[in-house]
């Protein structure tokens, strides 16, 4: 079973990550939370408390298929300043797992970091106007190697169905999963 890593900071956007972590988990895909913090509770954007399944301390030297970065203004300026959090996401990158960031992360944390290696991306806003090393590209999701990044709350079904279907090597559970739940996402992979 595929293993997910999802970095919680204080501020993180909670619309981002529970989406991403409940569609995940509903393809049977195993999600652990990592709180960045001392403890496992960790207080999102929106001030809604949540208790992560452990913390990034506790579970830096596992591996795992995928690292997820919610983005929110604050949280994504966290996880950008946290050096535990660089080197997490540094060494998964290396070892060549899938790094998932969403809206502001992109920019933030990979960007402002020398973490995107001129690989093509996708974030909210402006942000892509402060980064160097990247590719901004105007899409929902885009995909460049192992980076999968999406643009932002409103387009996180279609991050966590990508992010899904890649991790399972195969478009079909998540198509199909899409439809389930009355969303209309179909692999972009298909349409190039």
């Amino acid at each position: 079973m595929k293993r997910v890593a999802v970095l919680l900071a204080p501020g993180f956007e909670e619309g981002e990550a529970i989406v991403t972590i409940d569609i995940l988990r509903r393809l049977n895909i195993n999600v652990e939370t990592l709180s960045c913090v001392a403890t496992r509770a960790v207080e999102s954007y929106h001030a809604i408390p949540l208790v992560a399944d452990t913390t990034l301390k506790e579970a830096f030297d596992n591996t795992y298929d995928a690292v997820v970065l919610p983005g929110g203004p604050d949280g994504s300026v966290y996880l950008a300043q946290s050096p535990e959090v660089i080197a997490f996401v540094r060494r998964h990158d290396e070892l060549g797992k899938l790094i998932c960031p969403i809206c502001s992360a992109a920019a933030r944390v990979l960007g402002g970091n020398g973490l995107l290696k001129g690989r093509r991306y996708v974030c909210s806003g402006d942000l892509w106007q402060n980064v160097t090393d990247g590719q901004y590209v105007d899409q929902s999701v885009v995909e460049d190697g192992n980076l999968i990044s999406g643009k932002g709350l409103g387009r996180v079904f279609d991050f966590a169905f990508t992010v899904a279907s890649r991790l399972l090597g195969d478009s079909f559970p998540a198509e199909d999963h899409a439809d389930h739940i009355y969303y209309p996402w179909l692999d972009p992979a298909k349409n190039r």
